[in-house]
């Protein structure tokens, strides 16, 4: 990942490890709570709504080559049950842990000789800028991953009436009465042949015509 342009320390999500320094094993502890930024989650699906508090508690700690970082993130996200469309909440809780790299020392932490040139740098790799690192793609990849594809507002949600659309949960007893369109053509003779029998026993078919008598000698 290429060094960005220039961090902004006012941006809650920028943290400074001045105060925590580059001797190794020196550690630091903090606790913030930001704005979730826009598109904070599952485009469409589920998310924690911008603007919405996120608490983070973090842990700092230096190392020969940068600063590891361990947190704790905590936020309200907010979707649909993709089963009956309500609206759900889920009560997010994710860890993640992340290691922001000195862009002027080796794996070892020693200076490097030379600057790497940006296009040899490894894409992976999270940098630390004038003593400034952005935990913003950390935690919303940590957010994305502990976030449900298919969120449900309870594990047994029955979902929707595939037929007319009513939502199950609120009607257990709902149903509808299945006809196999196989039998459907029979079921319509059979009401045919019963309307014809009726009509004979009614005497409104029409009788047969006498037999004459002479022509039977």
């Amino acid at each position: 990942m290429a060094l960005n342009a220039r961090l902004d320390h006012r941006n809650p999500l920028v943290f400074d490890t001045h105060e925590l320094g580059r001797r190794p094993g020196a550690l630091q502890r903090l606790t913030r709570t930001i704005d979730a930024p826009k598109d904070f989650g599952i485009e469409g699906v589920i998310g924690v709504p911008e603007g919405a508090p996120v608490e983070l508690e973090l842990r700092l700690e230096s190392v020969m080559e940068g600063v590891l970082v361990t947190g704790t993130a905590r936020a309200l996200a907010k979707g649909e049950c993709v089963r009956c469309l309500e609206p759900l909440e889920l009560a997010l809780e994710t860890d993640f842990q992340e290691m922001f790299s000195y862009p002027d020392a080796d794996d070892r932490g020693r200076p490097k000789a030379e600057p790497a040139d940006d296009a040899e740098e490894d894409e992976d790799t999270l940098f630390i800028e004038d003593g400034l690192f952005d935990l913003e793609p950390v935690l919303r990849d940590a957010v994305v991953l502990a976030l449900p594809m298919q969120p449900v507002d309870q594990d047994d949600c029955p979902g929707l009436c595939s037929q007319c659309g009513v939502r199950l949960a609120d009607d257990p007893d709902h149903h509808h009465d299945a006809v196999d369109i196989r039998w459907a053509a029979l079921q319509g003779l059979a009401g045919s042949s019963g309307d014809g029998e009726k009509d004979e026993l009614s005497g409104d078919a029409p009788l047969s015509a006498p037999v004459d008598e002479k022509q039977e000698k």
